[in-house]
């Protein structure tokens, strides 16, 4: 007689806690991602379609008993419904697991939550060993919105591909979103483009478990080739800082700029957009970083004792023909930068750009006397790939690639002696090509 009035009892309780789960797993629009890591402090990231309370529990991942919980973040209409938690007092060189709750609740998925500190080395041991993944152009069809015609976007499964190798970072390279006409007129059109991008299905896993580091280029800034006059930057510029989280932004003279340190190496991640001015009126002289920025960076350069120095940007640095966006047509500034390098005898610097929609490493060395600059081009993940044209005869040897790729970088070795290898992957993961470089030929 009892089973008689527990059993509806019991079936009522479970679809109550069964409702109450679902009806906040559908709040969640995209992430959680995980952003910048410091030895004592990571930002995650999460975006609802609605307004809710987001928050954080983690825990070491070999102590699932120690767990600790974040502060509550509201998600609100203004900023995107989107959230960037804190994470702070953190232990440095540990790994961990965490779970995220949606108005208190516990959200479910089908792929792993993770991220990591960075290793306290100084002083004590050589730098740790890691890598990256690096690539650009992400376009992700909605056919609405679309040109009419073949999707320009294709093979999603590439982030399942970069997720596999499993990198402690992923350096997005530009363009990470394609606003179209329909969204670069207005604030609501620029934050649905975004919104559409972050929320594809493939990307998920990737962005729960990997760091995720970001520069712009022109189709997550505005229209195609768009520059300084821009009427929409300030919105663009607003929308990349709620989207990603990198560690800082507006360093100098402003934009996107910033910069940050993994291990042993530093990553200065610059605008070529926000100052970029292709014009000659008024005597000015066309420039893609403007001359804040970029004595912000021989400043940072300069400063930096890290093994390897990468600057980061959307076009091409070393590609020594001109072609519309690419440094080459701005020949002046391309110069000046190549001459302060040698001038103050910077080490280690190496190019890291996309925008393209091909890959190649392209190598400069003017004499015996000064090392050589590359500039590891990669592009695109899911837009439309193109072989080029124009003979870039600073090319490296079998490194042009004209399909849908994504790179990786693996650094290791002792203080000193790191080693390089770059490597460049199909969209299956499959190995195109790969080249060392040591520290010690890059003095």
């Amino acid at each position: 007689m009892l089973d008689f009035y527990l059993k509806p009892l019991l079936f009522f309780i479970l679809l109550f806690i069964g409702n109450n789960l679902f009806s906040q797993q559908k709040y969640l629009q995209s992430g959680p991602m995980t952003g910048y890591s410091a030895m004592r402090e990571v930002m995650l990231w999460v975006q609802t379609n609605d307004v809710a309370d987001v928050h954080i529990i983690y825990w070491e991942s070999d102590n699932n008993t120690a767990k600790k919980v974040s502060e509550i973040v509201r998600t609100e209409k203004q900023h995107a419904f989107t959230a960037h938690i804190p994470l702070t007092m953190l232990e440095p060189g540990k790994k961990y697991e965490y779970e995220l709750y949606i108005n208190k609740v516990k959200c479910e998925f089908d792929h792993s939550l993770k991220f990591q500190t960075q290793t306290l080395w100084q002083w004590r041991t050589d730098p740790p060993a890691f890598s990256f993944a690096l690539g650009s152009c992400t376009y992700v069809n909605e056919i609405d919105y679309d040109r009419p015609g073949e999707s320009y976007g294709a093979n999603y499964e590439i982030f399942t591909s970069i997720h596999e190798k499993k990198p402690d970072f992923m350096l997005w390279l530009g363009d990470n979103t394609y606003l179209r006409e329909v969204d670069w007129d207005s604030r609501s059109g620029i934050l649905h483009r975004y919104t559409h991008t972050r929320s594809l299905k493939e990307m998920q896993p990737l962005l729960g478990s990997t760091h995720n580091y970001a520069v712009w280029d022109d189709h997550d800034y505005g229209p195609n080739n768009a520059e300084r006059s821009y009427a929409f930057k300030e919105e663009t510029l607003n929308a990349f800082k709620l989207f990603w989280a990198n560690p800082n932004y507006e360093l100098g003279p402003g934009g996107t700029i910033g910069t940050f340190n993994w291990q042993d190496v530093q990553f200065f991640l610059l605008d070529n957009r926000y100052f970029r001015n292709e014009n000659t009126h008024a005597n000015e002289t066309p420039t893609i970083l403007g001359q804040a920025q970029i004595n912000w960076l021989i400043d940072a350069l300069k400063f930096s004792d890290a093994s390897f120095k990468f600057i980061v940007m959307g076009g091409q640095f070393i590609n020594p023909i001109a072609w519309g966006e690419n440094y080459a047509s701005f020949g002046l500034e391309r110069q000046y930068l190549i001459d302060k390098i040698r001038e103050l005898s910077i080490q280690g610097v190496i190019f890291l750009t996309g925008d393209r929609h091909f890959s190649e490493l392209s190598k400069l060395q003017e004499n015996d006397r000064v090392y050589p600059l590359y500039d590891l081009t990669v592009s695109p993940l899911t837009s439309g790939p193109y072989l080029p044209k124009e003979n870039n005869y600073l090319r490296e040897e079998n490194t042009l690639y004209g399909e849908r790729n994504f790179g990786m970088i693996h650094i290791e070795g002792t203080r000193n002696k790191r080693e390089l290898t770059m490597q460049l992957y199909d969209v299956n993961g499959a190995k195109i090509w790969e080249r060392n470089i040591l520290q010690e030929d890059l003095k």
